[in-house]
């Protein structure tokens, strides 16, 4: 996976039901403003409220829907979950797995680094690794991830963490393997392709695709000064969107623009005015219209 992927929000509608329709519209909305890959089933796109099915379901529609690589999201705080999960998604036509690190339960790096080389291996496509430590409590360490990076299905990792220094160095321990580093923090993506990273998947990018992936274009193209002015006009809005509103805010921001985020599910909550207005002004401070 390199490029720019979008972690896509799941549209539901009124009554917590997933809307299919605007699922396989968002699709659309976002690959026409140029993501390079899409990551149903993350964080952004509510998974962890989800059953099994409806999440093996989702993907299927995003796949059927996508003209551009799947990396879904199947990660479970089980082993076995986590497999079922990983081949549903793999039955539905999903190019590789994004599996966050076991939660609930406290684990140690070796528990960890063993749960992952056992999925790699059960699974019938490539794993990612996952490392959100501000939902899970907990972090892969970059010896671990070392270690974890020699296995021939382990293909690359998200890190959701924030830490340019900790990404620094997990850049370094992998940079001679077969192993996609992806940044998971929109504010810091300039910075994390210039220390090695191949892309990121950004919750930005939910709205502002086209502003990420310009970011991107312009890496590539060798011109890191205007890719880290662009990127520093959208730190108040992804800070705005990844926490100060949070998804609920996310969503009503990507349908101030046009695209069809639909609904949060309970305990989530929808934005009201002042939200609403505060939004506003982030989009039109980023020059996102």
């Amino acid at each position: 996976m390199e490029g720019t992927g979008v972690p896509l929000v799941t549209p539901f509608d009124e009554k917590g039901d997933i809307d299919e329709s605007k699922l396989a519209e968002l699709v659309g909305w976002v690959e026409e403003r140029g993501v390079d890959f899409i990551v149903p089933c993350g964080s952004n796109s509510e998974a962890e409220l989800m059953t099994a099915e409806e999440r093996a379901r989702v993907v299927e529609i995003v796949v059927e829907s996508a003209s551009v690589p799947i990396l879904a999201g199947t990660g479970h705080p089980g082993l076995r979950e986590s497999t079922i999960q990983t081949e549903l998604a793999a039955s539905a036509g999903a190019d590789a797995a994004l599996i966050v690190t076991p939660f609930y339960f406290s684990h140690s790096q070796e528990d960890m680094a063993i749960y992952y080389k056992k999925l790699a291996e059960w699974v019938s496509i490539p794993v990612y690794l996952y490392s959100v430590p501000k939902f899970t409590h907990v972090s892969l360490e970059p010896d671990t991830i070392a270690e974890l990076s020699d296995d021939e299905n382990i293909k690359g990792m998200k890190d959701s963490s924030g830490n340019s220094d900790l990404f620094q160095q997990e850049v370094e321990v992998t940079k001679e393997k077969d192993f996609d580093m992806l940044v998971g923090a929109g504010g810091i993506y300039a910075q994390a392709l210039e220390m090695g990273a191949t892309g990121g998947v950004l919750a930005l990018a939910n709205i502002a695709p086209e502003k990420c992936s310009e970011i991107y274009q312009l890496y590539k193209k060798g011109d890191n000064e205007n890719a880290k002015i662009l990127n520093d006009e959208l730190v108040e809005l992804n800070r705005g969107v990844t926490g100060t509103y949070g998804i609920s805010g996310l969503k009503a921001a990507m349908e101030m623009r046009g695209a069809p985020a639909g609904f949060s599910r309970s305990p989530h909550r929808g934005v009201g005015g002042d939200e609403k207005e505060g939004l506003q002004n982030l989009l039109d401070e980023a020059r996102v219209q």
